[in-house]
């Protein structure tokens, strides 16, 4: 990668970790924002209960005074035998006592909150007012419940100054001063605590904007610092990633610094790199793949060449065979019509007459049977019905149509008891019997008067696992330089002509195309037995279709050893 280095490279250099550290920095000012907030919500709490407390002692204080002021109005209507009912008494006397009670309690509250302000002679005042006027309420109670009316012939005056001497004294000292410096007192403290809420609140609110102010130009001195460090690194990826796009390969991305963004310029240049060499690499297998193709097309040529001059082949053998057919035809007739021309013949000559018409009836099924063979050996067009096959059926049909002709021969069959229901194969039933019978047919013709043809079948566990069937003869065999033509159409070596003149070389080739048709194949070793030097082996192998199935050669090998053959 080329080109020079980028000038905003220093200020996007590790940029992942600035934009962590930014990111961070945010979270924890977030974080103390709400710590802040938290703090801040506790403190005007603690405000708030301050302020309330000293507002609930100040409005005890006045309760207080109001309903001794009550109460004294009572004993006066009492006293004058003007009414006063002994249930509002008691009423105002549990007021009374209820309402200090109250006040000991918040008094208490107040020291623990620190609301006495400077030192503790706020909370002792109070707790000594709380004293006096408890007391106060004792006596008034005990005093009240021994009041009487007082008699016509006793001055008022002497009612009045007993009844302000329990009102307003308590231990010397003048409970309404005494009330009124409380009410004082907790009036300045109810000032002094709301002052106190109100400074509060103005340092929270000062607080808050403070810090929403400092988050808001921090959280913009970022935006715009990021917004400068990402505008020319993304402005060169998507330039570069719009050039390559339009098939600019040799394109590359001018950023060479050590920043997240360089680092995708890198692999972006060398996937442009990549892409360019591959493209190069394609061309030059489309140059390839062209050259191939005009080979193959040469070759197919030579192919359809091949075919048409295999084709005038076939043609000129199937004329060979017409005419080969006309023959026996012609001699058939000829003796037939020989016979019954003229007067009568004895019985012997009708004997003979028919055994030579049977003789040319052999010769004309041996060319009928070329002419099948070739008619079938057309796999181009052979019809393969793929379906599970027992091959027990097939091999039973194949060994039942050999026999007459291994009897003609004068060879003996021997094969094995396949079990139903353990050799299965897929493929087409018919064609599987048409292919073992060409090899039994084929073992017979060419085997020796007496001879035996042996055949077996056997599992094969392998992968894929398989069913090989052995046909084997004691005939005449192949040489070995014959061995490797015995599959091409129409060759016979020079023992086969010898042994048996008629023939179209046409059963193992066909054998071959079956056996490849099923998935299969066939191979072929001569001499079969090593110590005669005599005999042929061929071995056919199809694939199993279940891996379980257990051939039952041992019971026709058993079989075998008893002289016993199942055909």
């Amino acid at each position: 990668m080329t080109g020079a280095a980028s000038p905003g490279g220093d200020n996007t250099k590790m940029f992942r970790k600035q934009l962590s550290w930014v990111l961070i920095f945010l979270a924890a000012s977030i974080v103390l924002q709400g710590v802040g907030a938290v703090l801040a919500l506790h403190e005007a709490e603690r405000q708030v209960v301050r302020g309330r407390i000293a507002s609930d002692i100040h409005q005890g204080f006045v309760q207080l005074s109001a309903t001794k002021q009550h109460l004294r109005a009572w004993v006066t209507q009492h006293k004058i035998g003007a009414g006063g009912n002994p249930q509002a008494r008691d009423g105002l006397l549990q007021d009374m006592n209820s309402t200090l009670a109250t006040l000991t309690r918040l008094t208490q509250s107040a020291s623990s909150l620190g609301l006495d302000g400077p030192g503790s002679q706020e909370h002792s005042a109070r707790l000594e007012a709380l004293r006096v006027l408890g007391h106060s309420v004792q006596n008034l109670g005990e005093m009240l419940g021994q009041l009487k009316t007082l008699p016509p012939d006793v001055p008022a005056r002497l009612g009045w100054d007993t009844l302000t001497e329990v009102f307003d004294r308590s231990e010397g000292r003048d409970l309404r001063e005494l009330i009124a410096q409380s009410i004082d007192r907790e009036s300045l403290a109810m000032q002094r605590e709301r002052k106190a809420a109100d400074t509060t609140l103005t340092r929270i609110r000062w607080l808050w904007i403070g810090m929403a102010l400092s988050l808001g130009m921090l959280s913009l001195g970022a935006t715009v610092y990021f917004a400068k460090a990402l505008r020319r690194p993304i402005d060169e990826l998507v330039k570069g990633a719009h050039t390559l796009r339009q098939g600019l390969l040799q394109h590359r991305i001018q950023l060479n610094g050590q920043d997240e963004f360089s680092d995708v310029a890198r692999s972006m240049n060398e996937m442009a790199t990549a892409l360019e060499k591959h493209s190069q690499q394609e061309a030059e297998q489309r140059h390839r793949l062209e050259s191939e193709v005009r080979e193959r097309t040469s070759a197919l040529h030579e192919a359809n060449r091949s075919l048409q001059q295999t084709d005038t082949r076939r043609r000129q053998l199937l004329a060979d065979i017409s005419h080969e057919l006309r023959t026996p035809t012609t001699a058939i007739r000829g003796e037939a019509e020989i016979t019954l021309r003229g007067g009568e013949r004895s019985a012997q000559e009708y004997r003979e007459a028919l055994q030579r018409i049977v003789s040319t009836t052999r010769q004309l099924g041996t060319v009928i049977d070329d002419l099948l063979a070739m008619a079938r050996s057309d796999m181009e067009t052979l019809s393969i019905v793929h379906q599970v096959v027992d091959l027990s059926e097939p091999l039973a049909e194949a060994l039942s149509q050999a026999s007459a002709l291994a009897g003609e021969n004068r060879v003996r069959i021997e094969s094995p008891s396949l079990a139903q229901g353990t050799f299965y194969v897929m493929g087409d039933a018919q064609r599987l019997s048409q292919l073992l019978l060409l090899l039994l047919d084929n073992a017979v013709r060419y085997s020796l008067p007496g001879g035996v043809v042996s055949v077996s079948c056997s599992p094969i566990h392998e992968d894929p696992p398989s069913f090989k069937i052995q046909v084997r003869d004691q005939g005449i065999g192949i040489p070995a330089e014959e061995l490797h033509q015995v599959f091409d159409r129409h060759f016979r070596g020079s023992a086969a002509r010898l042994h048996r003149a008629a023939g179209s070389g046409l059963g193992l080739p066909i054998a071959k195309a079956l056996a490849l048709a099923h998935g299969g194949s066939l191979a072929l070793q001569s001499p079969a037995d090593e110590n005669t030097g005599a005999g042929t082996r061929v071995e056919l192998h199809l694939p199993m279709w279940r891996s379980n199935a257990i051939c039952t050669t041992e019971k026709g090998a058993a079989q075998a050893e008893h002289g016993r053959p199942s055909l």
